[in-house]
């Protein structure tokens, strides 16, 4: 194992420290409790977004908190769930008075996890309201959830979300406009080569140097089939064939594309997808109104990518192009 650490087991706190030395100008970190919380939270009267799972995932979610985006994430051990207390903790930090949202990946640790939390934060007193991603169209179900993954969609809705709660609307319309980009959101991706948790100390699975996995998780869950390595214009076309008819996209609709990078893809390749799916999407009529390439949603240093589409309308463009300051993205400023 070749990782630029110093323990495994310190992976993650010291990780957080680096973070608040780069960004303390945006974010607030509590080390012990691996919170990672909006500088100037709570805002009184904004509904409080706040989202969380295991690290390994990075830039999401920490690399996600501030401005526009969300108030507040919470750092499970790698590839692990975070703790109801850290997460009835984050909800706390950043309760404004106008109540919280909390963004759950559709991973039965996280919901579980967080349903505990609401509870106790609802006996606070504090109004908390849920959305469940699951936009993954590989597998109905994984090893580690009942229906499908939450993966992609999750970092373009706490964006297009962040932008409405920055205007003080209420936690219903946050809560109802994260439901809509939810529906409207669907991804898929693959890996080229398997992933090193710190504490494992090998490979989470073995890909032979022609082969690739189609369908897989962020945490290197087998996907739909492991076939032989293809062109960047063939994988597109795997990947982008069942997001578009799972979405039933039709000529003349416009979508937020994403294409992410699993951690070791290098952007020009990642670029050689968009690409792609440019030139696949176009020859449907649909229009690319809105995109993102780069690593976004990873796990480690797997190489591969994802794609999300995200079926756009007005509300939605309106969120998405508003002011975001985080560590992680930025733009409107």
């Amino acid at each position: 194992m070749k990782k630029l650490i110093n323990r495994p087991e310190d992976v993650v706190k010291e990780g957080l420290a680096g973070m608040l030395a780069a960004h303390s100008d945006l974010i607030r970190v509590d080390i012990e409790q691996q919170i990672v919380v909006r500088r100037d939270a709570p805002v009184r009267g904004k509904a409080g977004i706040i989202s969380g799972g295991g690290s390994g995932h990075e830039p999401m979610h920490g690399g996600f908190v501030g401005l526009g985006m969300l108030d507040a994430a919470c750092a499970g051990a790698v590839f692990t769930s975070p703790v109801p207390d850290q997460m009835l903790a984050a909800t706390r930090a950043v309760d404004g008075g106008s109540g919280v949202l909390h963004i759950i990946k559709n991973y039965t640790g996280d919901v579980l996890n967080f349903e505990m939390a609401a509870e106790l934060a609802a006996a606070d007193g504090i109004e908390v309201a849920s959305v469940v991603t699951n936009d993954d169209v590989a597998v109905q179900n994984s090893l580690y959830t009942a229906g499908r993954r939450g993966v992609g969609v999750t970092v373009l809705l706490e964006k297009i979300v962040g932008g409405l709660a920055e205007t003080k609307a209420p936690l219903s319309a946050v809560a109802a406009l994260a439901q809509k980009v939810n529906n409207q959101g669907r991804s898929m991706g693959m890996a080229l080569t398997s992933c090193t948790v710190p504490a494992a100390g090998k490979p989470t699975f073995e890909l032979g140097e022609d082969e690739m996995e189609i369908g897989i998780g962020i945490h290197g869950e087998p996907g739909r089939r492991r076939v032989k390595l293809a062109s960047a214009a063939e994988i597109t076309e795997m990947l982008t064939t069942p997001v578009v008819e799972d979405l039933e996209l039709k000529a003349g609709e416009q979508v937020l594309a994403m294409v992410n990078g699993m951690g070791g893809t290098p952007l020009i390749e990642l670029y050689i997808v968009f690409d792609a799916l440019n030139r696949i999407l176009g020859g449907k009529n649909i229009t690319i109104a809105r995109s993102l390439v780069g690593n976004y949603i990873t796990s480690l240093e797997m190489a591969g990518c994802s794609i999300t589409l995200v079926r756009l309308d007005d509300e939605m463009i309106k969120y998405w192009d508003a002011p975001v300051h985080t560590a992680g993205l930025r733009w409107g400023m």
